[in-house]
C-alpha cells in the first residue's frame, strides 16, 4: 500500500511539474512574441533581416543546440531569436560585442524580451574574446567585421563539436572580391566575404551551404561533418 501511495504521488508530482513547465514555456513564448510585435520595424544598428532571425531559431531548435556563441550583437535583435531557441533546448548564449551603446542596448532588450537567464553578454573586443573562449559550442553566428570572418572560424573550429554549424551573416555566392556596390566592414558585402566563402568551402571538415531567405543579406551556414 505504501509502495503504491509513493508511486501515485510521484505520478501526480512529475504530470504537475511537467504542466507548469509548459505554462512557464507558453508565458515565455507569449512575452517574446509581445515584444517582437512591438519592436518590429524599430531595429537599426547593423541587425539581421527577421527572415535571418527566424532561420537562426529554428536551425537551434530543430538540431537541439545548447551551446551557441554570437560574435557581433548589435542591439540584440539576432540574439533574442537565438536565445529564445535555446530556451527551448536548455540551452544558453555567449554574445560579443565591442559598440558599449549598442551592448547595453542589447542587455535591455534580453531583459524586456524575459530572456536574460539564457544570455551571456560580454562587452570587448572580438578579436581577443573569442580565441580565449574555452568552448566547447554547438552553434555559432558570426555577424561582426567581415575582414575577420575566416579568423573567427579559425578560432572557433576546434571548439565546435561534431554536428555543430558555423553560421555567418551577409554571405552570399554573389559576394565578389571588390564588388561595386558595397561596403567592406560590418554590415557590407565587399570582397571579404568572398574570401570567407571560399576558404570554408576549402574547410575539409565542413559542408558549407548558403541557406536561400527570401529578404535576407545572406547567410552561409557550415556544418562540421567531422
Amino acid at each position: 500500500m505504501t509502495r503504491l501511495v509513493f508511486v501515485l504521488f510521484f505520478f501526480f508530482s512529475s504530470a504537475i511539474g511537467f504542466s507548469n513547465m509548459q505554462d512557464n514555456t507558453q508565458d515565455l513564448d507569449r512575452q517574446v512574441r509581445k515584444f517582437m510585435e512591438e519592436q518590429r520595424g524599430k531595429w537599426r544598428d547593423l541587425n539581421v533581416p527577421e527572415a535571418d532571425g527566424k532561420a537562426l531559431h529554428d536551425i537551434i531548435v530543430q538540431r537541439g543546440y545548447t551551446r551557441a556563441l554570437e560574435i557581433g550583437t548589435s542591439t540584440g535583435y539576432s540574439g533574442t531569436w537565438i536565445a529564445w531557441a535555446l530556451a527551448k533546448t536548455g540551452g544558453k548564449l555567449i554574445t560579443v560585442e565591442i559598440d558599449k551603446y549598442r551592448y547595453n542596448e542589447a542587455v535591455a532588450n534580453f531583459r524586456e524580451a524575459g530572456l536574460s537567464k539564457y544570455v551571456d553578454a560580454r562587452l570587448g573586443n572580438a578579436h581577443e574574446i573569442v580565441p580565449a573562449l574555452d568552448g566547447p559550442f554547438d552553434f555559432v553566428f558570426c555577424d561582426a567585421d567581415k575582414e575577420w570572418y575566416v579568423n573567427y572560424l579559425k578560432a572557433v573550429l576546434p571548439k565546435l563539436t561534431k554536428g555543430g554549424c558555423f553560421a555567418a551573416h551577409n554571405v552570399s555566392e554573389q559576394s565578389g572580391r571588390g564588388s561595386g556596390g558595397f561596403r567592406s566592414g560590418r554590415g557590407g558585402w565587399g570582397g571579404e566575404n568572398a574570401d570567407y566563402l571560399e576558404y570554408a568551402r576549402s574547410v575539409k571538415s565542413l559542408e558549407t551551404k548558403i541557406l536561400s531567405i527570401s529578404g535576407s543579406g545572406g547567410l552561409a551556414v557550415s556544418y562540421k561533418i567531422n
